[in-house]
This record gives structure tokens, C-alpha cells and sequence, in this order.
């Protein structure tokens, strides 16, 4: 009967982490401009300063971040179960980001996060 408590504990919290990323999946579709919507990563991220990304990946911690959230070596949060499928999209999860954490960067500083993570973990054309 004792044991039966930590996999009810566990239950719940796989539940809550859950609906957790299935609010911010709808929050981050709702945050990605309609132009980018449609977007091919080319025309996404075209003018992205990708150093600028690197930077502020680092200087966020990001991927200290992602580690707490999802085990290992954070990288699992990249697809999580395929739900990420556009570049407009990516950007909009990296402003869920921006936006859960206080972050206050600026658009083009968003854009440049996941310009980014397009080229080290996504890969859109």
C-alpha cells in the first residue's frame, strides 16, 4: 500500500508536466506572427544574427533550463514528440520561453534563439 503513494505522486506529476507543455504549445502557436506562420526557415531567419543567438542561449541558460524540465542532457526538449514541425512555429516556443521566464528580449533576439536551434537541432529548409 506504501508504495502504491510515489507512483500516484508520479502519476500526477507526469499529468501536470503534461497539460504544463500542452498550454505552451497552444500559448506559442497563439504567439507566432501570422506572417511567420507560413514561413520557410530561409525566410524566417534570413537576417537572424546567429552569434547573437549563441549568446543569449548561453547567457539564459537555456539548456540548464531544459535539462531541469526534461532529464538528460535537455536535448529531448527538441522534439518533443514531433510537435514542433514549422520554423514559425520554433519561434513561437522560443517566445513562450521568452515570455515564461521574464526574458524580455526583443523580437529580433527571439528570432535569432531560434534561428539558432533551427541550425543545431531542427533543420527546417
Amino acid at each position: 500500500m506504501l508504495s502504491a503513494a510515489p507512483s500516484l505522486a508520479a502519476s500526477a506529476s507526469a499529468s501536470a508536466s503534461a497539460i504544463g507543455l500542452a498550454l505552451g504549445l497552444i500559448l506559442a502557436a497563439a504567439t507566432v506572427p501570422s506572417t511567420a506562420r507560413g514561413a520557410t526557415a530561409a525566410e524566417l531567419f534570413k537576417d537572424a544574427d546567429m552569434a547573437l543567438g549563441s549568446r543569449l542561449l548561453a547567457e539564459h541558460q537555456c539548456q540548464a533550463c531544459h535539462v531541469r524540465k526534461v532529464g538528460g542532457d535537455g536535448s529531448a526538449i527538441y522534439r518533443p514528440q514531433g510537435r514542433i514541425n514549422t520554423p514559425g512555429f520554433l519561434r513561437g516556443m522560443v517566445e513562450q520561453c521568452n515570455s515564461e521566464l521574464k526574458a524580455s528580449l526583443f523580437p529580433e533576439e527571439v528570432t535569432a534563439i531560434a534561428a539558432v536551434l533551427n541550425r543545431d537541432h531542427y533543420r527546417f529548409k
